[in-house]
């Protein structure tokens, strides 16, 4: 792989046990080996503000959080994290590679809660100051794959139950489509190694690498 001058900012989305935290982590371990600077987040969190919200939106509040509090809340964890290390580490020449970015509330609170899709992208750009990645994997599995793939005790969102998951599952299927330029699926049953290998020719196609 070459070196790219221009910093990059990759997000990794899909349904909770899809693996696409395993594949982000590979991913910027290639990146690094070959001499880039990465950052990594996660959402919701990232920063001390984004970290409190994360605790309040996935070990607190129960069944009472409305689905326009929980997006509210995670678009603000968002603006936080965007404002103090995406848009600074890409300004600084670094790449930014996401475990979660502004789909996840397209996918979650529209598909999941039923909020309306185009209100979301609104609020989407406002919490983001209209920074768009510039690719999205998405790694797709069934709900039922993603449950057994899961350990440890769920939180508050992961308790939502499959009927959830499938919803979810379902826009961002409808999200591909929509900005199809921008999100790459990608099969999540294959291996790892089969995966990332379909994520680092990608990147090689795009002229990213």
């Amino acid at each position: 792989m070459s070196i790219s001058v221009k910093p990059r900012f990759i997000t990794f989305e899909g349904i909770d046990g899809c693996g696409k935290s395993t594949q982000a982590k590979l991913l910027i371990q290639k990146l690094e080996d070959e001499g880039k600077e990465v950052v990594f987040v996660r959402e919701p969190g990232g920063t001390d503000i984004s970290e409190q919200v994360r605790n309040i939106l996935l070990h607190s509040g129960g069944d009472e959080m409305t689905g326009r509090t929980e997006a509210l809340l995670m678009t603000a964890s968002r603006a936080q994290l965007t404002k103090e290390v995406i848009i600074p580490s890409l300004d600084n020449g670094k790449w930014v590679v996401a475990d979660r970015y502004a789909d996840s509330t397209l996918a979650y609170q529209g598909g999941g809660r039923t909020i309306d899709l185009e209100w979301l992208i609104e609020l989407n750009q406002f919490a983001t100051f209209a920074l768009q990645p510039d690719l999205t994997f998405f790694v797709d599995v069934l709900p039922e794959i993603g449950f057994e793939r899961q350990g440890g005790s769920p939180d508050r969102i992961e308790r939502a139950g499959l009927d959830f998951q499938a919803n979810v599952r379902q826009m961002y299927l409808k999200l591909t489509k929509r900005f199809s330029d921008r999100i790459v699926l990608v099969d999540g049953n294959h291996t790892i190694d089969s995966i990332q290998d379909v994520i680092i020719s990608t990147l090689i196609k795009r002229n990213f690498i």
